[in-house]
């Protein structure tokens, strides 16, 4: 069900939209006045009142609140990918507002520096969360709350506790080899694994999509638990700047892997209570068992290498092949090259697996590919392999710092092999199957479309009122 009713466009997107600005606004506003930000705000307009940076405040998070009730009108998004879509909506203003057109109308340069992006981090911590606001208020007003209901019922409750115990033990054990104190990650599984369900679709859903969805879902949960909770219950003030993010980036990586593991798990769970206890025949498949992964996997070890074959240049441009090489026990740069190729195979086969029939077009493609590039670097190059040579997971400013790089290589791996699994699906199943394209039109499955109804003999309707 869309999140905003698409009937009508535009003008039917303004009201909501609106609501959610003001809501969204009120947040951001409440946090930038602790902050101290709000003239900052009312130098836009000559000004250095706070009331009148407040005011100004929320005229843009009203107009900006509109705009993206807008995009979403023409898109049949679910809750959680609303929530994940607001995120990267106030990330992408927080690079366009406070590092680009604020300097420009104050006639100062673009902040587009290291400098300049570490003290704006607060702004970004605040964009975040009015994007995550407008999503969310645009969920309570649309017809999205009955999934809502439907996550509060007994069994997924459970599901979800029970996927996020399981998860918060594995990351809490990652955390204690990664040599710092894990913090609250063990006993954070059972609250994160019951607000899972609430704010994202108990129905079922691929587990790629969830993995990407749970991921951003950690990154949340560790602006609560860590930037925000702790100086707010503890001294009455907001402490989102760039020394204590720096302070607890250590357990970001944790957070990350935590919900990602516990939407997987979820995800997992669902499927097998669906595949023992639903007798359905509409669920019966109508081709060979395992013929769509095996098409899947073809493409995804021509997208991996692909996408390896790019990522090499970065590889061979930090020097880390020879590090790769140690996993086999080798130590030149050839033997690193064959191993990343391999592993670059696997995480596209991976990805085809994981997320077929889910980008419909390139767009949609490119977009999981780079969020799971990202949960691959966090994945792999923070947590696995410090591990498998020996040594433990890089979860500090310092170890995210130097392995910078491979995120920009996983990054364009994960865009180069969902560009390459799109491009290389018949264009006829690019849509998703023929199911679920009638379901996205509003038919049931197993159904034809519905034709229109017989006109009536004699009388006109209005006559016979």
């Amino acid at each position: 069900m869309s999140a905003v009713p698409r009937a009508g466009g535009l003008r039917a997107a303004v009201l909501p939209g609106a609501v959610a600005g003001v809501a969204g606004g009120l947040v951001f506003g409440a946090a930038m006045a602790m902050l101290g930000t709000l003239p900052t705000v009312a130098s836009i307009v000559r000004a250095d009142s706070p009331y009148t940076g407040f005011a100004v405040h929320l005229v843009i998070a009203v107009v900006l609140g509109i705009g993206f009730a807008a995009l979403v009108s023409r898109q049949r998004a679910r809750a959680g990918e609303l929530l994940f879509w607001g995120l990267a909506y106030g990330a992408f203003w927080w690079f366009l507002g406070p590092q680009t057109l604020l300097p420009l109308l104050r006639g100062l340069p673009v902040a587009w520096d290291l400098a300049g992006a570490r003290a704006l981090v607060p702004s970004l911590i605040g964009h975040l969360c009015y994007g995550t606001a407008v999503a969310l208020v645009l969920v309570l007003l649309s017809g999205s709350r009955d999934r809502v209901r439907s996550g509060l019922r007994p069994t997924v409750l459970l599901r979800g506790a029970a996927a996020g115990l399981l998860a918060g033990s594995v990351v809490g054990g990652l955390g204690v080899m990664a040599g710092a104190s894990p913090g609250p990650l063990p006993l954070a599984g059972l609250p994160l694994g019951l607000g899972y369900p609430l704010l994202f679709s108990a129905e079922r859903e691929g587990a790629g999509p969830a993995i990407v969805r749970g991921a951003a879902y950690g990154f949340l949960c560790w602006i609560a638990a860590e930037l925000t909770l702790p100086p707010l219950l503890r001294d009455g003030v907001l402490d989102w700047s760039h020394t204590a993010a720096a302070a607890a980036a250590g357990r970001l990586p944790g957070y990350i892997l935590l919900g990602a593991l516990t939407s997987a798990l979820f995800t997992l769970l669902g499927a097998l209570a669906a595949g023992l206890f639903t007798d359905d025949v509409r669920l019966a498949r109508t081709e060979a068992p395992g013929a769509r992964g095996l098409r899947a996997t073809g493409h995804g070890i021509l997208a991996g290498l692909a996408g390896g074959l790019v990522f090499t240049g970065v590889m061979v441009a930090a020097g880390a092949l020879p590090t790769v090489a140690r996993l086999v026990g080798g130590q030149s740069a050839a033997v690193g090259l064959l191993v990343h190729l391999v592993i670059a195979q696997i995480v596209g086969v991976s990805y085809a697996v994981l997320f077929r029939r889910r980008g419909f077009d390139l767009a949609s493609g490119l977009g999981w590919g780079v969020s799971y590039g990202f949960v691959w670097w966090v994945l792999g190059g923070l947590t696995l392999l410090p591990v498998l040579l020996g040594g433990e997971p890089r979860w500090s400013a310092a170890g995210m710092a130097a392995a910078f790089p491979r995120w920009w290589a996983t990054w364009r791996t994960g865009r180069r092999s969902a560009w390459s699994t799109t491009r290389w699906r018949p264009a006829r199943t690019r849509g998703g199957s023929r199911g679920t394209r009638r379901r996205r039109r509003g038919w049931p499955p197993g159904r034809s479309r519905p034709s229109a109804p017989p006109r009536p003999c004699g009388p006109s309707p209005r006559s016979w009122r």
